[in-house]
């Protein structure tokens, strides 16, 4: 390593320790969004003490950008590029069971995917960047975007010019299944994109014990059911990971009354754009077909959400750099690819940059931790500095390199 990569590594540790410094206030911040959390599109409150906070570390945030979401730069110079970080607010319709001190007083409302933390994150980057020493050229934009649960928040961002004038984007997600201490990246495509369909069947409602006379949505709803699954299995290469899940079927209230109506939705997840692409047309054919063939009545609502998101490489090797730097190289393992979507790929499709996963679980036996989005998802608060030391390290590293 020659003497500017000492010198950067140097400033990388001694962010890793001014974060460790500051991990208190993280944490009590992190603790007082967990005990108040807000549900898309619902984040007034959690934007407030969020702008407070910036306002305190002298910056001047921009808020109602997208609903509830914040902006707010850093800058060290007119001229270079711009660095954005971001961070996700919104709680989840859950009821949590952690048993925690500072559990969710709001009933049915819970962080159960950790994006309390992920605002203490960017919050504590926020006061490491304002007292950074070291000369910058550019700037730095910090995100905090709402409605990630539902993903409209990145593109309800993207409209109200969160991207702006931006060259690069870096974020990460916490991983209770991971330990604390741990980080995890990926070449390329690293989560799946997310699909949403709504399926109305009407039928011919009637008595249960005059079948004849009816046209009865049940039994079409349940064969589109199960004949979804043929798309997947029959229709698309077995290298070409997809999942088509129905989430909820509607019809009827009683047990002897055949319905006139069967509301379907469900989700559907590919891990590339060409198998994306294709669904609709795939789905929609099977759902009428087989609507037809029961006599029923059929529309079709099919909402493209967020696409596959996917690295870009040469920002992954900057990160991957700055862990391995601030951490040491054996803490940042590959991470498997997932199903599970983020709306941050509507950034990535915009711009260049990298989302990575960040251990929130225990040190022993994290694979056996209750995962995301369960009542009893517990995050380990000695991630949240190193996040924070993370996210504000890659943005200081790509300022003094230059982009």
């Amino acid at each position: 390593m020659n003497n500017s990569g000492n010198k950067q590594q140097q400033s990388l540790k001694s962010l890793h320790a001014e974060a460790q410094a500051i991990s208190y206030d993280i944490v009590a911040f992190r603790r007082c969004l967990h005990e108040e959390p807000e549900l898309s599109l619902d984040e007034g409150e959690t934007a407030r003490k969020v702008a407070d906070q910036l306002r305190l570390l002298g910056l001047s945030p921009r808020m109602g950008i997208g609903g509830h979401g914040i902006i707010a730069d850093l800058i060290y110079s007119e001229d270079g590029p711009t660095i954005a970080l971001r961070a996700d607010m919104d709680a989840l319709p859950i009821q949590e069971e952690t048993g925690l001190s500072f559990s969710s007083k709001r009933p049915g409302r819970m962080h159960a995917c950790g994006h309390d933390g992920h605002t203490a994150m960017l919050v504590g980057a926020a006061k490491l960047l304002t007292q950074w020493q070291v000369p910058l050229k550019g700037r730095i934009r910090l995100l905090f975007q709402a409605a990630e649960e539902i993903n409209a928040g990145a593109k309800a961002l993207i409209a109200g010019g969160a991207l702006d004038g931006v060259d690069e984007i870096y974020g990460l997600h916490n991983l209770p299944t991971l330990a604390n201490g741990m980080a995890a990246t990926r070449q390329g495509a690293l989560m799946g994109s997310v699909d949403r369909i709504e399926i109305e069947l009407t039928g011919k409602g009637g008595h249960g014990a005059i079948p004849d006379q009816s046209i009865d949505p049940i039994v079409a709803a349940s064969a589109i059911v199960m004949g979804l699954q043929t798309a997947v299995s029959r229709e698309i290469s077995p290298f070409e990971p997809a999942v088509v899940t129905i989430g909820s079927l509607q019809a009827g209230e009683a047990n002897n009354v055949i319905p006139h109506r069967a509301v379907l939705t469900g989700t559907v997840r590919t891990f590339a754009k060409s198998t994306q692409l294709g669904m609709e047309m795939r789905l929609s054919r099977i759902i009428r077909s087989i609507a037809e063939a029961y006599r029923c009545e059929v529309e079709i609502r099919y909402v493209e959400q967020t696409p596959v998101l996917t690295n870009h490489d040469q920002c992954l090797r900057h990160v991957e750099s700055v862990i391995d730097q601030m951490l040491l190289p054996e803490q940042r393992v590959q991470a498997e690819p997932t199903m599970a979507g983020e709306d941050f790929s509507l950034y990535l499709e915009k711009i260049p940059g990298c989302f990575f996963w960040l251990g929130s679980g225990p040190k022993e036996n994290a694979d056996q931790a209750f995962g995301l989005h369960h009542p009893k998802y517990t995050l380990h608060e000695e991630c949240l500095p190193i996040g924070a030391a993370l996210l504000a390290g890659i943005a200081v590293s790509r300022l003094q390199k230059g982009v």
